[in-house]
């Protein structure tokens, strides 16, 4: 609804100016209590009876005029979207044909008043004035309709002068408004105090957390776009190496079908002169005149059925004489047809070389790790923590550490090492040699399967004697540490439990320096990440480990 049909609709019809302090006739008309009031006052001198001015409905004797609150909540709403800078919304009652800002309000008339009507005023202690305001009725009393004065300290709640003197209220300690307003505004002062910097500091609390989320957004934004370059790659170097294989596939098939090609000619040339000599000899084998046969057999083909003979008795010679050396060329013809020959119902078939499948795999292969190399350094670029190994000058007396310097587990017995600034000499735990002051890392562990033990980092400068020493118990070491098959992360005497999970025998732990990050992760199937720390890295970090129990170890992998 526009404004200005909302201000006709909340116009009083005799005034044609916005409701002050609107009432209902029986007829469900609504007018401003003064506009009827005056109204009716004017009709009893020519009227019997009053009327309402709409509808001209006419009751016998003056109702009771009852304030149309919803009406009136309306108005107080309309009027303040619409008053100006200043302005308190809120127009004299008696000013009926322009609307004039009040002065004040009188709260026993329940009438807004403006300089010029406050001037003809009653001036009596009843009629309370009060800023301008269009709410009588929460300033009254609900049981004696006077004017709120006073405040009950022992019931808080504010009362007039016939209540004060009320069985409920008689005897307590009473103020006056002033008073008990001044007291709460002070104490209200007071908790203004704590909640500001409260305030302030949530404030910068949602600051750094906006920041925070910025920071994820444009990290993740990075590893996305790293991720799709990465795979991106990835498809090119396997579409290449695809390509390559095929073509060396393709090649090796040209090569032997070129081979295949000639030997089938060569065959097929044979065959087609052996065609001739059956078709000839079956032409002899018909005929009748024996001398014909016979001469015919020695001037032509005296020499090819020579050689066939010959070769027939010396192949019968080989079998009366030399079985065995028969049956081993047998074997060599059957089982050697990549070098000699295939053996066919006795025609010998030139040989061809197969495919190279064995070179084919090896180029497949090669290829594959070549990529999954260009991954891993892509992925960890100077992650390098192949040469991690135990310092032994830095290890507790209950902590045995082995030949190569890659497992550390508890000792049954005291090590007896000698006593030096850089041992642990309370806790079963002891750091890597070597430090990473920057730069990208991770290490693998293998862990016992039950037990209690610990892996972190540290910087060079924790405490090396007392509890305050262990891992965790200090703002210069980070921890993730398992007992009872539960994990528990710990830094600065802070412990985290984390959510129950099966547990691993193998862990990895990675740093990225620069951006003060510590993390942990289970290497199952799959990789299940399990914890952070974040922090302003001021040192190097040492890898750190730690062992608590009989039994228990934990070793480098990598």
């Amino acid at each position: 609804m526009a404004a200005a049909d909302l201000r006709d609709e909340l116009s009083c019809s005799i005034c044609l100016s916005i409701y002050t302090d609107p009432v209902s006739l029986p007829c469900g008309h609504n007018f401003c209590r003064g506009c009827i009031g005056r109204t009716w006052d004017w009709q009893e001198g020519i009227e019997e009876d009053p009327s309402c001015p709409e509808c001209r409905q006419r009751f016998k004797r003056k109702p009771e005029l009852a304030t149309a609150w919803k009406l009136r909540g309306m108005v107080e709403r309309f009027c303040q979207t619409e008053t100006e800078p200043g302005e308190t919304g809120i127009f004299c009652t008696y000013c009926l044909l322009s609307p004039v800002p009040a002065a004040k309000s009188c709260l026993l008339c329940e009438a807004s008043l403006c300089d010029t009507h406050l001037r003809g005023h009653c001036q009596s202690a009843e009629h309370v004035l009060t800023e301008p305001t269009a709410s009588f009725m929460g300033r009254k009393c609900s049981v004696h309709h006077k004017v709120l004065e006073y405040h009950c300290c022992e019931d808080s709640a504010c009362i007039c002068v016939y209540c004060w003197v009320d069985e409920k209220h008689r005897g307590h300690r009473v103020e006056l408004l002033s008073e008990a307003s001044e007291k709460k505004k002070e104490k209200l002062r007071k908790v203004l105090e704590k909640l500001s910097p409260e305030r302030e500091e949530t404030e910068r609390g949602a600051q750094r957390l906006q920041e925070r989320r910025r920071e994820v957004a444009e990290v993740a934004a990075g590893e996305t776009e790293k991720v799709t370059a990465l795979f991106r790659g990835i498809r090119e170097e396997l579409e290449a190496l695809e390509k390559r294989l095929l073509s060396d596939i393709s090649r090796q098939k040209e090569e032997l079908s070129r081979q295949l090609t000639e030997l089938i000619q060569q065959l097929e040339i044979k065959k087609d002169e052996l065609s001739r000599k059956i078709r000839h000899i079956e032409e002899l084998c018909n005929m009748a005149d024996p001398l014909t046969v016979l001469q015919e057999q020695w001037e032509s083909h005296g020499a090819a059925f020579c050689g066939a003979e010959g070769a027939d008795t010396e192949g019968r010679e080989r079998e009366d004489t030399e079985g065995a050396d028969t049956e081993g060329r047998e074997r060599e013809g059957t089982e050697g047809a990549d070098t000699e020959g295939r053996e066919r119902e006795g025609i010998k078939v030139p040989a061809v070389g197969d495919l190279d499948v064995g070179r084919i795999s090896e180029t497949l292969l090669t290829g594959l790790a070549g990529i999954v190399t260009g991954v891993e350094g892509r992925v960890i670029p100077g992650q390098e923590a192949t040469e991690l190994v135990l310092d032994i000058n830095t290890a507790g007396n209950r902590v045995s550490v082995s030949g190569d310097g890659k497992s550390a587990s508890y000792s049954h017995t005291d090590q007896r090492r000698p006593q030096t600034p850089e041992r642990f000499l309370y806790w079963p735990q002891a750091l890597s040699t070597r430090s990473f002051p920057s730069g990208r890392h991770y290490w693998e562990v293998e862990v016992s399967e039950s037990g209690y033990w610990g892996v972190g980092a540290a910087y060079p400068s924790i405490e090396r004697g007392g509890n305050q020493s262990g891992f965790g118990n200090n703002n210069k070491s980070w921890c993730l540490y398992r007992w009872n098959n539960n994990y528990t992360v710990r830094h600065d005497r802070k412990d985290t439990q984390l959510p129950h999970i099966p547990p691993c025998r193998r862990i990895r732990i990675s740093l990225d320096y620069e951006a003060g990050r510590l993390s942990f992760y289970e290497l199952s199937e799959p990789i299940r990440y399990l914890h952070t720390f974040t922090a302003s890295f001021t040192e190097p970090l040492h890898a750190a480990f730690w062992v608590g129990w009989y039994g228990d170890w934990v070793r480098i992998i990598s």
